[in-house]
């Protein structure tokens, strides 16, 4: 299982209890982040490699480049890199998401570097891009949510675009609850109305749940049983 940030890559195995924290960043390109992953997990043994990406996944694939890390992650042979292993890439918020989700309606919103986002509704995973969407003052939602505007806002006003944001998308998306992960939702004093915070071992289980067989009868893939 490998959650790949802007800040951190972040490693664990089955069998395994402890993460292994990578530094990520704007020169972390997917042949360094590979290199890295396999140099600090020499001798742990594994079949499966499920890897949370910080940008739109289509197909399996990472449809454009990450905003925080380095280039070359479009096009880039993950199956061969981690030794011809079976790959299963997904949106990190996807990911996360997928290990939060108690059923009903659910919206994520992973505060970090950026903002991640996914939804999922009786059990079907949508994954969104909702960060780049316009917000406020010709700023997007990420430009407020994410880590650069908790620097140029300072908590106390971050705080309050996060709780007015999770009101607007959870009226919007009509969603039951909301799911705060991602590192920076520790900040928060108080969670909104309808909201609960995740945390790490979220993101482990929804890699493990990537490998599970979808249930039939949908036209979309249930991974959520």
């Amino acid at each position: 299982m490998v959650d790949v940030g802007g800040t951190h890559v972040k490693v664990l195995a089955t069998g395994h209890t402890k993460w292994v924290v990578i530094p990520s960043g704007p020169k972390m390109t997917p042949a360094k982040m590979v290199a890295a992953v396999r140099g600090a997990t020499a001798g742990w043994k594994y079949d499966m490699v499920s890897v949370g990406y910080p940008g739109p996944v289509v197909h399996g694939r990472p449809l454009c480049e990450p905003y925080n890390l380095g280039r070359g992650w479009v096009g880039f042979d993950f199956k061969k890199a981690f030794g011809h292993r079976p790959v299963k890439m997904i949106n990190d918020a996807a990911m996360q998401a997928l290990g939060s989700y108690r059923g009903q309606r659910m919206l994520f919103l992973g505060l970090g570097t950026g903002l991640g986002s996914a939804l999922i509704v009786d059990g079907v995973l949508e994954p969104m891009e909702l960060a780049h969407l316009p917000y406020k003052k010709g700023r997007t939602y990420e430009d407020y949510l994410g880590l650069a505007g908790l620097k140029r806002l300072g908590k106390k006003k971050w705080r309050r675009h996060v709780n007015a944001v999770v009101r607007l998308l959870k009226t919007a998306l009509e969603a039951d609850y909301v799911v705060l992960g991602g590192g920076n939702a520790r900040l928060l004093k108080r969670l909104p109305a309808g909201a609960r915070q995740g945390h790490n071992a979220t993101a482990i289980r929804g890699g493990y749940r990537l490998w599970a067989k979808p249930a039939s009868g949908s036209t979309h893939e249930r991974f959520v049983h």
